[in-house]
């Protein structure tokens, strides 16, 4: 029962992430929140893990908790290089 609770909560704040992501004002906004989706889910599969007794869930959840990290350091790089080339023009 409180597993499907977890998972309700996590779907309707995967939900607002989705409505902050498309209604996001900067790109920063957006990414922030992608990002934050990619959590919400590593915490999604933990949880899942949890509940069935899988514990080797634990690492799959941190190898893409770490791999969205990168991820989003990669795109927020992207976009400062990105802002200096069209500044410096």
């Amino acid at each position: 029962m409180i597993f499907f609770a977890t998972l309700i909560v996590l779907g309707v704040s995967v939900a607002l992430c989705l409505v902050r992501a498309i209604k996001g004002p900067t790109p920063f906004d957006r990414i922030l929140s992608i990002s934050s989706i990619g959590t919400i889910i590593a915490i999604g599969i933990s949880v899942h893990g949890f509940a069935f007794d899988r514990p080797d869930f634990v690492d799959i959840s941190l190898m893409y908790i770490l791999l969205n990290f990168l991820g989003t350091i990669a795109i927020l790089r992207y976009y400062k290089i990105k802002r200096k080339k069209s500044n410096v023009v």
